[in-house]
């Protein structure tokens, strides 16, 4: 097994072993069966992970001295990210039958449990935060700032999603809120999670938020639901704004090439960089599948 498969297996077993614990304590025998049951749908399995490992990588790259609240922090981002396609999902905004191949939580559970699940999820997201930051409170407060910005407003995730309602719309500003703010949400943390400023790490994230809404845009018009495990053409149907609508499948792939370049190198010194840079490469192969980019341009 060669280096990069060993630490990619790392990543992703400490992002679900982080992810377990954070839901054991929503399981409590207090809680409705109907719900906890949803909340587990919610979350496993999961998609690419790709935040969390963001944020664990920039950790480890920074020289972590505590693991512990890098986990935590991975674990609330994508706790908050599965929320968010909880509530994306709804039929009052893409009203969405599938996620990650399987039925989205309110075509599983109803619309009425699957409001509670993306609810639950926010909620449980900040309170294993917290629990990650209850030994090093001095790094609790910046990360509970750098994630809270990252899913709220001006400029966070509920931004992007409220951007979907108005008439006239900057492609940029909705794709970096609505995606590309909780990537920049889990490179900054990764970083104060190791005790680093936080600042340097928001370029790198916001690199790879619009280069994962631009892949996305990408599958939308031109993979099939088969390969992604959820419905495509959704951006033309809905009339959201996407990189292929502006800029054609020719452009999008173009453009998405260069958010990979600028991401690699918008990694700031840290003893971990040339590590960072491999780990960056790789995810972002993952982004769109190589025939496709191949049979475009």
């Amino acid at each position: 097994m060669d280096g990069m498969k060993r630490i990619e297996q790392a990543l992703s077993a400490a992002v679900e072993q982080s992810l377990e614990a954070a839901l054991s304590h929503a399981d409590g025998p207090t809680c409705p069966p109907l719900l906890a049951s949803a909340i587990r749908y919610a979350v496993f399995p999961g998609g690419a992970r790709i935040r969390p490992r963001l944020c664990l990588a920039a950790a480890c790259a920074c020289g972590e001295d505590d693991t512990s609240v890098a986990d935590h922090a991975a674990a609330a981002i994508e706790l908050l990210h599965c929320a968010s396609l909880v509530h994306d999902d709804l039929p009052c905004f893409d009203d969405a039958p599938m996620r990650r191949g399987k039925p989205s939580v309110h075509s599983a559970y109803g619309e009425r449990i699957a409001v509670l699940v993306g609810d639950a999820l926010i909620v449980l997201a900040f309170q294993t935060l917290a629990r990650g930051g209850a030994n090093a409170p001095y790094r609790l407060v910046p990360l509970l700032s750098i994630i809270g910005r990252g899913v709220g407003v001006p400029s966070g995730i509920v931004a992007g999603q409220a951007w979907e309602c108005e008439s006239d719309v900057n492609l940029r500003e909705y794709q970096q809120a609505k995606t590309g703010s909780l990537f920049a949400s889990a490179t900054m943390a990764g970083a104060a999670a190791a005790g680093a400023d936080p600042g340097p790490w928001r370029a790198l994230g916001d690199c790879m938020g619009e280069a994962f809404q631009v892949a996305d845009d990408i599958l939308d018009a031109a993979s099939d639901a088969t390969r992604i495990g959820k419905p495509v053409g959704r951006d033309v149907a809905l009339g959201r704004p996407s990189a292929v609508r502006e800029l054609g499948l020719h452009g999008a792939i173009r453009r998405l090439n260069l958010l990979v370049a600028e991401a690699i190198d918008s990694v700031p010194v840290c003893s971990g960089a040339e590590g960072l840079r491999a780990v960056i490469a790789m995810e972002a192969s993952r982004l769109i599948p190589r025939e496709l980019a191949d049979s475009v341009l």
